[in-house]
């Protein structure tokens, strides 16, 4: 097995470097496993490499298990040469990687491609158990149900009325010079956004929002503050231009990459933006390493993807 220490610090280093499948298996099972491989199975640490096949068989209840058990990559007929640089590709796209743009650079089909990408954003999924505190901006969008592709009955809905005919509401709260959460939400009413909030943010940090009705009543909690929109955009600190700035940048690759996102994935999506924005601070190999890092114990079965499970 390869003991290459020279890592990659760029896309075209990390192609050449994992052109080499040894090196692949090396890499992944060091970052998985710093104290040595861990039989998925039955959690032994005695085994034996089978260098031809690249997996190691467990003395202890005598099967076989490849780096891939039990991670984002089982069951994948693509190897690793393929699947590192599509990592290094999802995590370092400012605007994301679209199926058929990594179809092409990888050499395989769309389907499989768009498989990988959703089994990628799996391993950038935080979880909810950020906790947000100190000034705190939070802020709501729509996403999808352009005028322009719809019915002409319904365009005229829309513009009569809310406007938010087939768009899906998506809650934000981002602190200043930290993380931001984002999550879809069923409704933008005030019992709804409000748990959200509760839920995320710490008692007694500074909240600030626009003057939709849904956010009032924090002031027993929080530090509120409003900014009204219809007068000013920045009063002082009062001001959601951090939240407006990360929806602008998650609508450029919602729009411009991946141009039809259904609502049954965007969930997907936004885990995926809000990886890479948080870690925005860390080079390519850091990011590359930080989802490296948490593709074990995540499975994405095509079922389950599609909503035939």
């Amino acid at each position: 097995m390869s003991t290459t220490t020279d890592k990659p610090k760029n896309l075209i280093e990390a192609i050449r470097y994992f052109s080499d499948r040894d090196i692949c298996v090396d890499y992944v099972s060091k970052l998985r496993w710093p104290d040595g491989p861990v039989c998925p199975r039955c959690g032994g640490t005695e085994h034996s490499y089978v260098s031809t096949r690249r997996v190691w068989k467990c003395k202890s209840c005598k099967r076989q298990f490849s780096v891939k058990a039990g991670t984002i990559f089982e069951d994948s007929a693509l190897g690793l040469d393929k699947w590192l640089p599509a990592i290094w590709l999802a995590a370092n796209s400012k605007n994301g990687i679209s199926s058929h743009e990594l179809a092409r650079a990888l050499g395989i089909t769309q389907k499989s491609a768009w498989f990988m990408l959703h089994r990628i954003r799996l391993a950038m999924q935080t979880g909810s158990f950020l906790k947000l505190s100190g000034d705190v901006e939070v802020d709501e969008t729509y996403i999808g149900g352009k005028a322009r592709n719809m019915h002409k009955r319904d365009r005229r809905r829309k513009i009569s009325g809310t406007g938010m005919i087939d768009k899906t509401a998506v809650l934000g709260m981002i602190e200043r010079g930290g993380p931001v959460c984002v999550e879809v939400i069923p409704d933008a009413k005030r019992a709804t956004v409000q748990s959200r909030i509760r839920k995320t943010v710490e008692p007694g940090s500074a909240v600030y929002t626009d003057a939709l009705r849904s956010y009032s009543g924090l002031d027993d909690n929080y530090a509120h503050e409003i900014v009204d929109h219809a007068e000013e955009y920045v009063n002082g600190r009062v001001h959601t231009n951090g939240m407006e700035n990360f929806w602008s940048l998650l609508k450029r690759g919602l729009n411009g990459t991946y141009i039809s996102v259904e609502a049954f994935h965007l969930f997907r999506y936004l885990d995926e933006r809000a990886f890479t924005f948080n870690l925005r601070e860390l080079n390519d190999a850091g990011r590359f390493d930080a989802v490296l890092g948490r593709v074990s114990g995540r499975r994405l079965t095509y079922a389950e993807l599609t909503g035939q499970a």
